[in-house]
């Protein structure tokens, strides 16, 4: 099998991937398997829609079949985790979303877990992802700093938002983890942390750690595909 975890970042802004590339720099290691992060040209420049995100299904599933046969494992890094099950029907490589590896990664991290997101009108996406995940009784809240994934890449003002946030969440909803809720927020994580004092979960680096565990231990890897 190869060994080499590809992370698809499902839009079609290059900026955004490379920040993403950036923040595998700590989970790769002489011996450990190539992490490759790729962009998803067919799509839209922001994943910031449940129509942003159902539209990226098709092409994802296809660059997934295309590749398969060079890689161990596939990540989406993207927070709406789209195709995320659709995606697991055509390889029987493992397949990771970085939302639900976050979170998952947050309950191990603290009690209440706190979601910083971009837009007001991403919430409702996730409370529907998370609720169905049936981890709602942990959530202490899901709030957004009011900027849209290209509007990331401006650190002053991001880094702020972000910080501000966080504390509501800390010191407001009672959450003592914070999930970073966008792939495009990858840059900030340890400055955050250090300003809020708590546990922040960047997602691509929590799905990726749990790739690198699967790869390692071969787990995950079916033989034959749904309906073979």
């Amino acid at each position: 099998m190869p060994d080499r975890i590809l992370v698809v970042n499902p839009n079609s802004t290059d900026a955004v991937t490379q920040g993403i590339d950036e923040a595998m720099a700590p989970l790769r290691f002489a011996g450990g398997p190539e992490i490759r992060c790729v962009t998803l040209a067919e799509g839209p420049p922001a994943v910031e829609s449940q129509s942003d995100a159902d539209g990226v299904i098709p092409p994802l599933c296809r660059l997934i079949r295309e590749t398969e046969a060079h890689a161990a494992a596939f990540v989406i890094a993207c927070f709406s985790d789209p195709g995320l099950f659709s995606a697991r029907e055509v390889t029987a490589k493992p397949v990771l979303g970085i939302a639900e590896c976050g979170i998952l990664t947050a309950l191990t991290l603290g009690h209440r877990f706190g979601v910083i997101s971009i837009l007001a009108r991403s919430v409702p996406r996730h409370l529907r992802y998370i609720a169905a995940m049936g981890v709602g009784e942990r959530l202490a809240a899901d709030l957004p700093v009011g900027l849209g994934v290209l509007e990331l890449a401006n650190a002053r003002t991001t880094l702020v938002r972000m910080i501000e946030t966080g504390r509501r969440l800390r010191d407001q909803h009672g959450a003592d983890v914070l999930v970073m809720g966008c792939s495009g927020m990858a840059a900030y994580r340890a400055e955050l942390e250090a300003a809020v004092q708590i546990p922040v979960v960047e997602p691509t680096q929590a799905a990726v750690a749990m790739a690198i565990g699967r790869v390692r231990l071969g787990w995950g890897c079916r033989l034959s595909l749904p309906g073979d």
